[in-house]
């Protein structure tokens, strides 16, 4: 079965283009943004342009942003993308959300649902013609005067996904949002014993459109020396995920429950070589793919296949080559 390759959309808004019809031209799907040294929203305005691919968020923080910018931000890249828009959102962890955000941090499972549900409300009422009214326990949305609506998008309205990775988010996920967004911290045993279970029960036995996005660190090379190299840079990645609680059910399932807090205190003292050097062979093959684009291709359907829809690709801190991604689309897409 074919599945489709989504590939992070890096660098500033003034290369987005370029490189999305680049990435295209390579046989990829799809390109996303996350929330890192750039603008999650803008790259993905220069990428639309660009015909035939997917866009999508992966992801844009909730929590500091009103539901209605949201709304405005999804409404108007469905239409410069032609019905080609994918709206990801997270909630980051709380350090980040009130120091690096200046925004609040509160029940953030019962948060996101609420913004999920206000940017749906919003998103309904333009695409309808019927009253706005939204009002939750966080956001309270009532008023949309005609000059403030911009009618109905006429590629339809964009689906919402969540990223999750504990079960409450997970099953929330699975109640009121279009998708879920499998954290790229996760491990075949974690997904198949935590992750999809949480969506079954969010679910509830409906058989309503849901899709399930697979996240995927690879860790990928065409030669030996490569390879290694990919291995080594992600060893950093996986590091800097252990440091963090909120990744910490991962590694109870894997049984590396005590190198989580091992990890946070050497990441407060800024010892990240040593955090890397604890990060062993057996996490970076349990959390990560690694090998050749064929070697990876088949990690990744062994994973994920029977389940997703298609699937993110993360080449983190390493440069790989153009033809190494388009051998890794064909190989998906075989």
């Amino acid at each position: 079965m074919r599945l489709p390759i989504d590939v992070w959309l890096d660098g500033p808004a003034t290369e987005a283009g370029a490189r999305a019809a680049r990435l295209r031209a390579l046989g990829v799907d799809g390109v996303f943004t996350f929330e890192g040294p750039h603008d999650v929203f803008f790259p993905l305005v220069a990428a639309s342009r660009e015909p035939d691919i997917a866009l999508m968020t992966n992801v844009a923080m909730a929590f500091p942003r009103s539901p209605i910018h949201l709304a405005h931000a999804a409404y108007d890249l469905q239409l410069l993308s032609g019905g080609r828009f994918r709206l990801g959102l997270g909630s980051q962890i709380q350090a980040h959300i009130e120091k690096r955000y200046g925004s609040t941090w509160s029940r953030p499972v019962e948060r996101m649902g609420d913004t999920v549900l206000a940017v749906k409300a919003i998103l309904h009422a333009w695409q309808t013609g019927e009253r706005l009214e939204h009002r939750g326990p966080f956001w309270t949305h009532t008023l949309m005067p005609p000059q403030f609506n911009p009618g109905p998008n006429p590629f339809g309205v964009p689906p919402i996904l969540i990223g999750a990775l504990g079960p409450r988010m997970t099953e929330m996920a699975a109640r009121v949002a279009d998708g879920v967004l499998v954290m790229p911290f996760n491990s075949a045993r974690h997904y198949r014993e935590r992750t999809l279970p949480a969506v079954g029960r969010g679910l509830g036995g409906s058989d309503r459109p849901f899709e399930i996005i697979a996240e995927a660190i690879v860790a990928m090379g065409v030669s030996d020396r490569e390879i290694e190299a990919a291995r080594q840079a992600v060893r950093h990645l996986l590091a800097f995920y252990g440091s963090t609680p909120a990744y910490r059910p991962v590694m109870e399932v894997e049984g590396w429950a005590d190198l989580q807090p091992e990890l946070n205190l050497l990441s407060k003292q800024g010892r990240w070589t040593e955090m890397a050097a604890l990060v062993d062979d057996t996490m970076v093959d349990t959390i990560t793919v690694s090998g050749t684009p064929a070697d990876c291709a088949a990690g990744i359907r062994d994973r994920f296949g029977d389940t997703a829809s298609r699937v993110c690709c993360y080449f983190p801190g390493y440069p790989v080559s153009d033809e190494a991604i388009a051998e890794l689309a064909a190989a998906l897409h075989d």
